[in-house]
């Protein structure tokens, strides 16, 4: 399934739509360990500093010298082959 990229009012922050439900309204933080396997993989990307999930959305909010640049296109793949 193809995952779109949306900006956000916070230039920390990008919303990933998968197009169906991921679950939760539910928050992962990198350096906690909670098992879910996506949210490892997520939070392993260098600069991903956190992992929000909700209704067909994943929103990704970076460390601010992080670049999304190198974290989107990883993000995306992670997410794709995910929720395929």
């Amino acid at each position: 399934m193809a995952v779109t990229i949306s900006n956000t009012p916070n230039p920390n922050a990008l919303k990933f739509t998968v197009g169906r439900d991921v679950g939760g309204p539910t928050t992962f933080v990198a350096g906690t360990d909670d098992g879910d396997p996506l949210a490892v993989s997520i939070l392993e990307i260098d600069g991903v500093a956190s992992m929000f999930m909700t209704a067909d959305f994943v929103t990704l909010t970076k460390v601010p010298d992080a670049s999304w640049e190198t974290i989107a296109p990883v993000a995306q793949d992670v997410l794709e082959q995910h929720f395929a």
